[in-house]
């Protein structure tokens, strides 16, 4: 992949202050608050970017809402804080601008364009963001959209990482529910890239979208129940914790696997039932996926899925947006002082 050229940023000062959306307490939207915050300091090894894009993710609503998997309310709240989050700067993704690095930094130089993935750290959703040099940072491809660069990392990793732990190989049948979301798009191309058969389940008003994703039949949740179907699956790739394993096990076929991406500790603990087993757990975050997801971007055989752009005074309609269950794919929020692409 071919970066973008570096913009000397190294005559501009930099600001003592940024402005950071804050999550106040948990709750809905009206928990965000814009804050003035001192700006990231940076270590020998770190960098830190302006950023340009970020997007509310699945992961940023759950967080902001407590909104945890079931089972796991409480170990949520002992790790992420008792009554207010203990990291109330939410954003798992982004792209952005090099505005000054350390001293022992050598990958990166102010001016750089790139992409970059807190994951679990979060932080995104500032004006500024710290990064070790060796965290999950990437050069920026030149002539990559900036909708596109921030919306590659929550989606496509998580995608990446279920299906590798499934072990999902060409020829077999994987059906994707919730496959118009951020993660089941992503489910959608990576499994037929890798040769599966894909089934999604999805609304009615989504269905030519997921075909032209990838998937070759496609359920419409409102008119049938995918419990009930006399088809049969390898790899039952829940997106969105419409099911739990034991209502997708008579969908299952002998040595099926149940993804339970957003699912909570019954399924995380499941026991295999004969040949057929639950697979759960948070994603693995890992750079060579991300460089992976960027070099299929560049090559045009995997996009994010996008379903709005939004500037960042408006994050807070980004998270009701997230709240909907309406959203297709990505809320991307552009920062307001730099121009759209």
């Amino acid at each position: 992949m071919t970066a973008a050229p570096s913009l000397d940023f190294r005559a501009a000062p930099l600001p003592s202050q940024m402005q950071a959306w804050v999550a106040t307490g948990y709750g809905g939207p009206d928990v965000l608050a814009l804050r003035h915050l001192p700006l990231p300091r940076i270590g020998a090894r770190d960098v830190l970017i302006r950023v340009e894009a970020t997007t509310v993710s699945a992961g940023d609503r759950r967080l902001r809402a407590s909104d945890f998997p079931t089972g796991m309310g409480l170990l949520g709240r002992a790790f992420c804080g008792v009554t207010r989050l203990r990291r109330p700067v939410l954003g798992t993704e982004l792209t952005g601008i090099v505005a000054a690095v350390g001293s022992a930094v050598t990958r990166f130089a102010p001016g750089d364009a790139v992409i970059a993935f807190p994951g679990a750290a979060v932080g995104g959703h500032a004006e500024y963001c710290r990064f070790a040099e060796t965290g999950m940072i990437l050069p920026r491809p030149a002539g990559m959209p900036i909708k596109t660069a921030a919306a590659l990392g929550f989606g496509g990793t998580t995608a990446m990482d279920f299906l590798r732990r499934a072990n999902c190989t060409a020829g077999e049948q994987l059906l994707v529910v919730g496959a118009s979301g951020t993660v089941g798009s992503a489910l959608v191309q990576l499994a037929a890239k890798a040769g599966a058969r894909v089934s999604a389940v999805t609304s009615s008003g989504n269905q030519v979208l997921v075909r032209a994703l990838g998937a070759e039949d496609v359920i419409d949740y409102a008119v049938r129940d995918v419990t009930a179907e006399p088809a049969r699956w390898d790899i039952v790739a829940d997106a969105v914790g419409a099911l739990t394993f034991a209502r997708a096990l008579p969908i299952l076929s002998e040595g099926g696997r149940y993804l339970s991406i957003a699912g909570g500790l019954g399924e995380l603990l499941a026991r295999p039932k004969g040949s057929r087993r639950s697979i759960g757990g948070p994603a693995s975050e890992n750079v060579a996926d991300l460089a992976a997801l960027v070099d299929m971007a560049v090559a045009g055989t995997f996009r994010p899925l996008i379903d709005s752009v939004l500037p960042f005074a408006r994050l807070p309609d980004a998270h009701a947006r997230a709240d909907s269950g309406r959203k297709r794919g990505s809320v991307v929020v552009r920062l307001d002082h730099i121009e759209r692409q």
